[in-house]
C-alpha cells in the first residue's frame, strides 16, 4: 500500500479547505460520487431491492437472463449452489462496505491519534512511536494480512484488527508530519498562552485543520481496505459465510470460471467499480483543496 507523499504536499495541504460544494464543478470528482453513492444505496436498501435470499438455492449454473423451472428470472445468473448472483452481489455491498469503513476508521482513530501525539510531544515519545510504525510498515502489507488472519483465524473482527494494526501506522506518519508544521502556527501559541490542555490543542485546534489531507487519503485508504477484504475473501481468509462478500464469492467459484464465467466476472465489477469510485472521489477533492 502506498501511502500519500508528505513532503510537498504537507503546508500546502494545511492551507486548504475541501468545500464539498465545489467538487459539483469537478466531472471526474462527481463520478467518483455517483458511483460510491450508487454503491452505498445498493447496501443500505439491500433487504428491498434484492430479489432473493442471498442463501436461498434453485437451478445451478443458470447463466445470466435465465428463467428458472418456477419461472423465477435470474438477472445475472446462478452460481455451482443454485443461488442468485445477483443477490449475492447486493448482500455482499452491504458487507464489504461496512466492515471497509469499520475496518478503515478503526485504523483513523488510531493512527490520527498516535500521529498528533507524537508529533506534538516530539522527543523520545516522538522517536519510540515513529521507530514502531517504521516496524510495521517494512513488512510487506499483503503479508503482513495473512499471518495475523492466519495466526488469529479468519472472522469480521480480526480482519478489523489486520486492517488497523496495517493501516494507523501510515495514517501516524501523515498525521505526524501535518502535526510538526502546524504546532507552531500562531493559534497554537495562543491557546498554550490561555492555559488549554494539549489534548485540546492537539484535537480542537490543530486536528480540524489537517482533515483537506486526511479526507482524500480516507478515500484512497477505504479503496486499499475494500481491495484487502476481496483479496482476504479471494484466499479463503475473508468474511466467514454463509452471508456473501465480493471476495468470498470469487474464491467459491474461481474454479468453474471457464465454463460459467459469471459468477466471478460480476463480483470483480462490483469491487473493480467501488475502488474506482472511491479514487475518483478522491481526485476530485484533491481538485476542489487546490482551487481555495
Amino acid at each position: 500500500m502506498t501511502d500519500l507523499p508528505e513532503s510537498g504536499v504537507v503546508k500546502a495541504a494545511t492551507k486548504r479547505k475541501i468545500s464539498l460544494p465545489k467538487i459539483l464543478y469537478s466531472p471526474v470528482g462527481m463520478a467518483g460520487a455517483v458511483i460510491c453513492s450508487f454503491s452505498m444505496l445498493v447496501a443500505l436498501f439491500a433487504p428491498l431491492i434484492s430479489p432473493y435470499s442471498p442463501t436461498a438455492q434453485f437451478t445451478a449454473f443458470l447463466t445470466p437472463g435465465s428463467t428458472g423451472p418456477g419461472g423465477q428470472v435470474f438477472l445475472l445468473g446462478t452460481d455451482h449452489l443454485g443461488r442468485d448472483v445477483l443477490s449475492r452481489v447486493i448482500w455482499g455491498a452491504r458487507r464489504v462496505l461496512f466492515f471497509a469503513v469499520l475496518a478503515t476508521g478503526s485504523a483513523y482513530v488510531v493512527g490520527v491519534s498516535v500521529g498528533l501525539i507524537a508529533g506534538y510531544y516530539r522527543g523520545w515519545l516522538d522517536d519510540v512511536l515513529s521507530s514502531a510504525a517504521n516496524v510495521v510498515l517494512s513488512f510487506p502489507v499483503l503479508v503482513l494480512y495473512v499471518v495475523i488472519i492466519s495466526t488469529f483465524g479468519a472472522s469480521a473482527f480480526n480482519i478489523v484488527v489486520a486492517v488497523t494494526f496495517a493501516s494507523a501506522p501510515g495514517i501516524m506518519r501523515i498525521v505526524r508530519a501535518l502535526v510538526l508544521d502546524l504546532r507552531n502556527r500562531d493559534y497554537v501559541a495562543s491557546a498554550q498562552t490561555r492555559g488549554e490542555g494539549a489534548f485540546y490543542i492537539m484535537f480542537v485546534e490543530i486536528l480540524p485543520n489537517t482533515r483537506s489531507l486526511l479526507i482524500v487519503d480516507a478515500c484512497l485508504r477505504l479503496g486499499y481496505t475494500t481491495i484487502t477484504i476481496g483479496v482476504l475473501g479471494f484466499l479463503g481468509l475473508g468474511l466467514p459465510p454463509p452471508q456473501p462478500d465480493w471476495g468470498g464469492m470469487i474464491n467459491e467459484t474461481r474454479a468453474m470460471a471457464t465454463f460459467a464465467p459469471h459468477m466471478t466476472v460480476f463480483p470483480c465489477l462490483a469491487i473493480s467499480s467501488l475502488v474506482l469510485g472511491l479514487n475518483l472521489l478522491a481526485d476530485g477533492l484533491r481538485e476542489s483543496a487546490q482551487q481555495d
